[in-house]
């Protein structure tokens, strides 16, 4: 389970930017977590009391917004839900596409005073 490590690079990165900005409380912590990213939000979740454990993060919420994974079809053009649709467009039912969104990992914000 690589997603203790993902949360506690995280969690290190968020009291990096707490440090440097003087900031005494955060609320919640917000990522976005690509369908196809590699990474499993539910892991996330199991992983993050042991990871913020013993920080002044103990109390904060983390959000998880999944990003749906979309593709471009190359032969027609068409826009698509990749997991929804298996990897083949529901239009014209090539297999050749271009994966547009859903791959990422991304620390979307940091919510504190």
């Amino acid at each position: 389970m690589h997603e203790l490590g993902i949360m506690c690079n995280i969690v290190e990165r968020v009291l990096e930017v707490v440090e440097s900005n003087g900031l005494s409380e955060v609320e919640a912590i917000v990522l976005s977590v690509g369908e196809q990213s590699g990474v499993v939000p539910q892991y996330l979740h199991s992983c993050y009391p042991a990871a913020v454990d013993k920080t002044m993060l103990e109390n904060t919420l983390l959000e998880i917004n999944i990003v749906q994974s979309n593709a471009v079809c190359k032969s027609c053009g068409k826009t698509f839900g990749l997991v929804e649709s298996k990897g083949v467009c529901p239009q014209c039912e090539s297999e050749d596409l271009d994966i547009v969104s859903g791959t990422e990992f991304i620390l979307k914000e940091i919510r504190a005073r």
